[in-house]
């Protein structure tokens, strides 16, 4: 296929991916209170439906880039494809928690090869100066699932049942295999390193047991010396595999990368800040269904205009980052997010609607600048040839950070709503405001990170191509 052929539809075929998993992710995230009735569980208990998704992603990111190398990215993202769909139908055919749980597991295994695969792949075809605007159009469409995400799923809850918000993937699922196959390109290494079970055997079971801890601690299910325990038993695993990365011949995760600035500073401040966002799609819908009482369909409403900033920022980003730098882009950009997360404290039964618009559209538009800052900035200085370890990387921490961002989001929030019970709407106003008002300030906090970005990081990434501006 010829190479202007490849770069005119290769964005669409990973935004059809993408479309479907954000789609998924939101329209999950309003329908809680009504699965949580129907699977008889408090709504914060669910938070492990979202966890499970999220951490599953985190262990399977870091076998992406061997997987791809291997078997080809064409071959590997129609499979994901078909897993995610798969795995879409068991939840919605799921009659308890923990079958939706196992079914969302199997869900992140199929996004855990998805995301890395369809960013390597835009990496791989698009010179740096063409890669900004080649992955703000792939975001663009896929952004349109959390636009129609909180709607539709709101609509199918109140009409029918949480339950059709899962089949909706099956449609989506068989275009993008047709568009796969059609147009994906087919990159693989010649070279096969041999894949390394050990590191996954450490990072994986480190990463798993050290969000299971958090997941289940906010549910008061092990003892503070138990949790204590397994928590050193955690970080010693990570701090395991750092060690034997370090002198490995082959690495599951490339640590070298880390000697990169740019690569250390998108990927670690980025960790930190996503620790703070990570559990607004969560805790959200929980203050405007259970908080505020009002119906699924209304929350999904009132959450579009955040995905609608979000797409509008995609086409301001470049030339944002053109004129300012990234330097003080992420570092001003990351304190208005905190800023505007607190702003949610405010929000009670007599806050008028358009102001919790104007709060959502805000910070739709601060986290799409945001995420298109670091998420492009990774690879500023990294060479073709480490491209695919560095989309890994990238993913895998993104995806950790995520969902250590969740589970301490939902962790603050129960932590502040004590015994009161989740039917008080009072209480639970209290404990959400609470939360944002932390993670808001660990959001602000997380700036620091990036004063170690020089003024001219990123000038390669952000200066317009001739041929795709």
């Amino acid at each position: 296929m010829e190479e202007p052929t490849v770069k005119r539809f290769l964005p669409w075929v990973v935004a059809t991916a993408l479309f479907m998993e954000q789609l998924d992710a939101t329209i999950v995230n309003t329908a809680v209170p009504a699965m949580a009735e129907s699977l008889r569980v408090t709504p914060l208990s669910l938070k492990a439906v979202a966890a499970s998704y999220v951490l599953s992603l985190a262990v399977g990111i870091p076998v992406s880039g061997w997987i791809a190398d291997r078997f080809g990215t064409r071959r590997v993202f129609a499979a994901a494809i078909a897993v995610f769909t798969i795995a879409s139908v068991l939840c919605g055919l799921s009659q308890s928690a923990g079958q939706m749980v196992v079914a969302r597991i199997l869900q992140g295994a199929g996004a855990a090869l998805m995301m890395p695969v369809g960013r390597l792949t835009i990496v791989r075809t698009f010179e740096k100066s063409e890669l900004m605007t080649a992955m703000n159009f792939v975001i663009i469409p896929a952004l349109v699932g959390p636009l129609l995400g909180p709607t539709v799923g709101g609509l199918i809850v109140h009409w029918l049942s949480w339950r059709e918000i899962f089949f909706v993937n099956v449609p989506i699922g068989v275009v993008a295999q047709w568009l796969i196959h059609r147009y994906m390109p087919n990159y693989r290494e010649d070279a096969r390193r041999p894949f390394d079970w050990l590191g996954l055997a450490f990072f994986g079971s480190g990463t798993a047991l050290l969000s299971w801890l958090l997941e289940i601690f906010g549910e008061h299910q092990i003892g503070l010396a138990a949790g204590a325990v397994l928590f050193a038993v955690a970080i010693g695993l990570l701090l395991a595999y750092w060690l034997y990365a370090l002198r490995a011949p082959y690495p599951l995760l490339d640590l070298a990368l880390f000697k990169k600035r740019t690569f250390e500073v998108s990927v670690s401040g980025g960790f930190v800040t996503r620790l703070g966002v990570g559990g607004l799609p969560f805790l959200t819908p929980l203050l405007l269904q259970v908080g505020l009482g009002l119906p699924a369909w209304e929350s999904g409403l009132l959450m579009m205009p955040t995905a609608a900033a979000a797409m509008g920022m995609k086409m301001a980003s470049r030339p944002i980052l053109a004129r300012f730098g990234y330097r003080t882009v992420l570092i001003v950009n990351t304190v208005m997010i905190g800023v505007t997360t607190c702003l949610y404290a405010l929000v009670t039964e007599q806050t008028p609607l358009v102001a919790v618009v104007a709060i959502g559209f805000a910070l739709g538009f601060f986290n799409s600048l945001q995420f298109t800052s670091m998420n492009s900035m990774a690879y500023a200085d990294v060479e073709p040839q480490e491209a695919s370890m560095a989309a890994t990387i990238a993913s895998s921490f993104q995806q950790i950070s995520m969902s250590f961002g969740l589970a301490i989001g939902s962790l603050v929030a129960a932590w502040f709503l004590g015994g009161a019970p989740q039917s008080d709407s009072h209480a639970v106003i209290g404990a959400l405001h609470s939360a944002y008002l932390s993670l808001g300030f660990l959001t602000i906090v997380s700036s620091l990170s990036f004063w170690r970005l020089h003024a001219t990081d990123g000038a390669s990434l952000s200066r317009a191509s001739p041929e795709m501006a």
